[in-house]
């Protein structure tokens, strides 16, 4: 892997030559000594992790999934109601299992009904096919770009779903749209009763959030994509107004969330987002790397950096998993990608 050892090669170089302290150190071995393990490669535009035992879960942009055990790996199939439409930033996404049964989940997909559409359904195993079972939510707005796509179950056991502004942003600002949200529903499809507004919308006034992931403490963070640079981290509370499009960065208004962290004139990307001991871990796809951010002192790192897109990242006690995102058109892959990388937290 050429691009991994020059990256090795450059890291070493300019620590040697760097003097005094930075907010954000980088290089290969992070700070912390941060080296991968592959646990996978040749995978397709890959999206999401979901693991359950020795169990690895990877959705593909294009459709299907693919298993991964100590054995090897293996393509198993997605029956759905509507085509995939896989046109831009579109495509099969977000996929978790449902918490009480393996043999059930969730996933996020676009399609095309009278246009660009996205839609979240339930799913149960059947052998090596997983078929649609029923509709969760549907009819979320849909474009070339900003689809979110995201799917976490919360501490709480509610559905999480994040979704972009569809390329319409004042579709984020308005919560009888689904666009520019994240949503929560209960595992049923229904709507639970105490969210903020009587429908499916937990938090507005976002841009295209791709990442979310809960403190132990059960506070909610969500990560985004902002329009040029200025990315974000916020702390998500029920029925807030993230302020897309009438403000980013450090910008205020009345009633009006900024962000706990904002990357100003450098852009990240950020797409998946896990947590480990008060440290939001970062998959970065336009700032090829993965980052951490320390959620009390704001401080950011750069974890591991090879200099590839990076799509998701999936945290089970001190290890850390990864998938790099170089094969989805816009990266430039090695011989060997996608990959499932493994790292050591401790």
């Amino acid at each position: 892997m050429y691009k991994y050892f020059l990256a090795m090669f450059l890291s070493s170089l300019l620590a040697g030559c760097a003097g005094g302290d930075t907010k954000e150190t980088g290089g290969t071995d992070g700070g912390g000594g941060a080296q991968p393990e592959s646990v996978a490669e040749n995978l397709s535009a890959p999206w999401m992790i979901e693991k359950i035992e020795d169990s690895f879960y990877i959705s593909g942009r294009n459709g299907g999934l693919t298993r991964v055990t100590a054995e090897g790996k293996e393509e198993q199939t997605v029956d759905l109601s509507e085509p995939v439409d896989g046109e831009s930033e579109g495509g099969q996404l977000g996929f978790v299992l449902h918490p009480e049964n393996p043999d059930k989940g969730f996933l996020y997909y676009s399609y095309q009904d009278g246009g660009a559409k996205n839609r979240v359904v339930g799913l149960a195993r059947d052998g090596d096919t997983w078929n649609e079972s029923n509709v969760i939510v549907e009819d979320i707005p849909g474009g070339r770009v900003h689809n979110g796509g995201r799917l976490e179950i919360g501490p709480d056991g509610y559905l999480y779903i994040t979704t972009g502004d569809a390329g319409d942003e004042e579709a984020s600002q308005d919560t009888g749209s689904l666009a520019g949200k994240i949503l929560r529903m209960n595992l049923d499809g229904t709507v639970p009763r105490d969210n903020p507004f009587g429908n499916e919308v937990y938090s507005y006034g976002h841009r295209n959030p791709q990442g979310v992931a809960w403190d132990g403490d059960g506070n909610m963070y969500a990560a985004e994509h902002g329009a040029s640079a200025h990315d974000e981290i916020n702390r998500i509370e029920a029925g807030n107004n993230y302020g897309w499009p009438e403000i980013e960065g450090d910008e205020e208004a009345d009633g009006m969330e900024t962000p706990l962290h904002h990357t100003g004139e450098e852009t990240w990307a950020p797409s998946g987002m896990a947590y480990h001991e008060g440290s939001l871990y970062i998959a970065a796809l336009r700032g090829e790397r993965i980052i951490s951010f320390d959620v009390e002192t704001g401080g950011v790192e750069t974890f591991y950096d090879e200099g590839s897109r990076f799509r998701d990242v999936y945290i089970e006690g001190d290890t850390l998993y990864a998938i790099t995102n170089n094969t989805d058109g816009r990266g430039q892959p090695e011989a060997d990608d996608d990959r499932l990388l493994e790292f050591d937290l401790e």
